[in-house]
């Protein structure tokens, strides 16, 4: 019997002022199995898989199901097994794991390969924006330029010396709530706002030029009016800048926060950012991550 794992790492977009455009690929990762079968199935373990059902709204078949539409194929059957290791409705991807899983599959299984490009087109579509999906495939910080079949994908280096700081809460926040309360018009100044400092970012996570960092990572588009939604937001600002860190963000749309910070401070941030939730009442899983290099990686069973 055909089976293939798939492996796809979290991701964490728009660090602050890359909106949209802007996601890095993490080293948390969520891992999926299929196995061509007499009949479709789908069994869950992890951290919230009791909120995962083979229904019409799982994003991972429905994914399955829209590469062989679009390629006008008919699907086989698979028995699908999935481990989580991303939370689900915390801003880190967990949604594009599932669409970058579900067409990988649907393509090694097809009579009709397509190449990533592609399948990276197709993501884009299911997504929506490109900001999570692309770093899933690719690996690294990616910034993506475009539109509909256009697009430019630009990796983006990051000094070593910048550490990411993930601090995930025991609530999560709809990725829907966390649109709804954005502003339908913006001022231009607050748009040239965030191009200079999107393009003070590039050069700021090249270079890890400290000053650089803690100017780049502030945004006028969507932070100011979301972290309303992010309880204690402000306070764990306060305790990052006080232990030394570069800046805080809300990683895509929340409710984790991420911390950039130079290698010496990571721990006391940590142990900081995770002190505070506490005393909020808030329990926090707060840790280190590493940029995942390799993207979305596709192994044959035996």
């Amino acid at each position: 019997m055909s089976s293939i794992s798939i492996q796809v790492p979290a991701t964490t977009a728009n660090l602050g002022s890359g909106f949209d455009c802007i996601g890095t690929a993490l080293s948390l990762y969520n891992e999926f199995e299929f196995s061509l079968s007499d009949k479709t199935s789908l069994t869950v373990t992890g951290d919230g898989a009791q909120q995962i059902t083979l229904s019409e709204d799982n994003l991972l078949y429905k994914s399955f199901l829209y590469f062989y539409r679009e390629m006008g194929l008919n699907p086989p059957s698979v028995a699908i097994n999935i481990k989580i290791s991303v939370p689900l409705a915390r801003g880190l991807g967990s949604s594009a794991t599932a669409i970058v899983a579900g067409l990988l599959s649907a393509n090694y299984f097809s009579e009709r390969q397509q190449p990533q490009e592609k399948l990276m087109d197709m993501a884009i579509e299911l997504e929506g924006h490109p900001d999570n999906v692309v770093p899933c495939f690719l690996g690294n910080c990616i910034l993506s330029v475009g539109e509909k079949n256009n697009w430019q994908f630009v990796s983006i280096e990051s000094h070593p010396d910048i550490k990411f700081i993930v601090g995930i809460p025991d609530f999560e926040l709809s990725t829907e709530s966390a649109r709804a309360v954005l502003p339908k018009q913006l001022s231009y100044h607050d748009a040239v706002y965030n191009i200079a400092h999107l393009g003070l970012l590039i050069k700021a996570l090249e270079t890890g030029n400290e000053t650089w960092l803690k100017e780049a990572l502030k945004d006028k588009l969507h932070q100011p009016y979301r972290k309303n939604l992010i309880k204690g937001y402000d306070d764990i600002y306060q305790t990052v800048m006080d232990n030394g860190g570069y800046g805080m963000v809300i990683s895509g749309a929340g409710p984790t926060l991420l911390a950039l910070c130079h290698s010496r401070q990571a721990e006391n941030i940590i142990t900081g950012i995770k002190n505070t939730w506490l005393n909020l009442g808030v329990n926090a899983d707060v840790r280190c991550l590493a940029i995942d290099t390799q993207g979305a990686i596709l192994n044959k069973n035996e």
